[in-house]
């Protein structure tokens, strides 16, 4: 059986995937953190995301993206409000060629009953 904060992530990734920005942002918990390439970058709202998340899929798709794939996933830490979660993602041109993987430690939280990502934090290879 897979844990709240895993099925979070697929979630995620599904709407990642579909570029569904508005099922994108309704997969996350706000304020919504991530930490990538040394800066913090903070959304407030759910509409916030959905217009940030439109607005990267052009650099997505400049850079040969097709589709995202976790490589690994595993729970490092696990509450009845929160998980801790270590991933490996890979992304993908249209062929299935991985072009870029990183390391991510993404954090699940329960909010008004509702399971969602609320915290990413990357490594870049």
């Amino acid at each position: 059986m897979e844990s709240n904060g895993i099925t979070a992530v697929h979630a995620f990734i599904d709407a990642f995937n579909a570029q569904d920005h508005e099922m994108l942002a309704a997969s996350l918990n706000y304020p919504h953190l991530r930490l990538a390439n040394g800066r913090f970058l903070e959304v407030e709202s759910a509409a916030e995301y959905a217009r940030l998340s439109d607005s990267l899929e052009s650099r997505l798709r400049g850079e040969g993206w097709d589709h995202t794939v976790i490589r690994s996933i595993s729970v490092v830490h696990s509450g009845e409000q929160k998980e801790h979660i270590a991933l490996t993602i890979d992304r993908c041109d249209a062929t299935g060629h991985v072009y870029n993987s990183f390391d991510t430690l993404w954090i699940a939280t329960l909010v008004d009953d509702h399971w969602g990502i609320q915290f990413r934090s990357s490594f870049l290879r």
